[in-house]
């Protein structure tokens, strides 16, 4: 993906194509990560959860608050209101035991300053 970023003209503002070169929709683009998933073999069945198009989103969330960036930053970058952006990376930050307690420690001190 980072070569294909590299090579688009900065003045393009469509990336994700489909095979006709439409601009690829969420519905399409969901189907071909269920289509992914499951030849790699991470189904819900094989996992014991679920992986979605939006999980990627919500990860990237909660690594972006690992990186350092504020709760704030966090939000206008995602698209997202502060208490949503929250919410989002408390849950993720419960589910991945690994880095839970730094995100949770992050977290509080953003909400603090976002406040």
């Amino acid at each position: 993906m980072g070569a294909i970023l590299d090579a688009t003209p900065r003045d393009r503002r469509l990336i994700l194509t489909n095979a006709s070169g439409s601009p690829l929709t969420t519905h399409r683009a969901s189907e071909g990560l269920l289509q992914w998933r499951d030849k790699a073999g991470l189904t819900p069945e094989a996992l014991g959860y679920d992986l979605r198009l939006q999980d990627a989103r919500n990860t990237a969330a909660t690594r972006l608050l690992n990186a350092g960036l504020w709760l704030a930053e966090i939000a206008a970058h995602m698209g997202w209101s502060v208490r949503h952006a929250a919410a989002i990376i408390e849950h993720y930050a419960r589910v991945s035991p690994d880095e839970s307690d730094a995100v949770l420690v992050k977290l509080a001190l953003a909400k603090g300053c976002a406040a």
